[in-house]
């Protein structure tokens, strides 16, 4: 950019201007050497041309922040129970979380098919549990942010020798873990056994499974469900069945937990209440509100 016959509080803006390292940088001293720039007929070229720069500069800035802006993913709403599920390119996690779950994630032999997040919802006993395919460990579309606050971690295999890399970019997760190793039907019983007795001898929560043949699948979704370390209420109401659907609740919660999570408020209003299930003496036990719950058990509230 030219600057004959330019002062030095020009000079100096032009040198800020060329040693910018930011776009907004380069508009701030651009509007400095439009200023310091002389008004007079030699230098009206150079003026309109610092004011053209200075234009194109600015829709440039404001392009790429409409651009920014608009690409931003939406954050993913932990649910109340959370699963994470990772692996390698090609391990199967789209197949599974499609067979577990209502997504419908686009499932191919491509490497790196899955570029963001996907969320479904597995239906497991009257309860429903959040599922997330997250990208390829080992892509630049892996999405650490959910795996860092999900309550389990589906680590997603179909070879021994990816569970050390695997497990070496997740040891500060805090999620309960559980090895997954898939495609088992392209495997012998022999082989089948020899991949058990290694897991085993390791000490790790796994299960084997087949996505194409759903073996494994059901056991998969029991471990699941306990890995999450919560307990299963029923209620109803006087004269009825007991819900179809039960509550979820933490180990050691008590019935003013449950009436609480039903309706904030609500344990002031009850006048009794029933018990039926593992931690009654007998069905329909009466109890107070520091009962403390066990998985399954069945509740019954009067009110006042």
């Amino acid at each position: 950019m030219a600057s004959t016959n330019q002062s030095p509080f020009y000079k100096q803006a032009e040198l800020k201007f060329l040693n910018a390292q930011t776009n907004e940088e380069k508009l701030k001293w651009l509007e400095e050497m439009i200023r310091e720039c002389p008004k007079h007929k030699s230098s009206e070229k150079m003026l309109a041309n610092l004011k053209t720069r200075y234009i194109k500069l600015k829709e440039k800035i404001q392009t790429l922040k409409k651009s920014s802006k608009s690409s931003k993913k939406p954050g993913i709403k932990k649910e109340e129970i959370q699963a994470a599920i990772i692996g390698f390119t090609n391990s199967g996690k789209s197949s599974l979380v499609s067979l577990l779950t209502n997504a419908s994630p686009r499932i191919s032999s491509v490497d790196f098919t899955t570029r963001e997040p996907v969320v479904g919802m597995m239906s497991y006993q009257g309860i429903q549990i959040q599922l997330v395919e997250i990208p390829a460990i080992e892509s630049e579309f892996y999405d650490k942010s959910v795996t860092h606050v999900a309550d389990s971690i589906l680590i997603l295999i179909d070879n021994l020798s990816q569970l050390q890399k695997i497990q070496e970019l997740t040891s500060n997760l805090p999620g309960k873990k559980i090895i997954v190793f898939n495609k088992i039907d392209l495997l012998s019983e022999q082989e089948k056994r020899k991949i058990s007795a290694n897991l085993q001898s390791k000490k790790y929560n796994f299960v084997l499974i087949s996505t194409e043949t759903k073996e494994g699948i059901n056991e998969l979704k029991e471990k699941l469900f306990l890995s999450f370390d919560r307990i299963r209420v029923f209620t109803k109401e006087p004269g009825k069945e007991k819900s179809n659907n039960p509550i979820v609740l933490k180990p050691g919660s008590t019935i003013k937990d449950i009436a609480e999570k039903i309706f904030k408020g609500f344990s002031q209003k009850i006048k009794e209440t029933k018990i039926w299930g593992p931690s009654s003496k007998f069905p329909g036990q009466k109890v107070s509100l520091s009962h403390e719950l066990k998985d399954l058990d069945v509740v019954e509230f009067k009110t006042r």
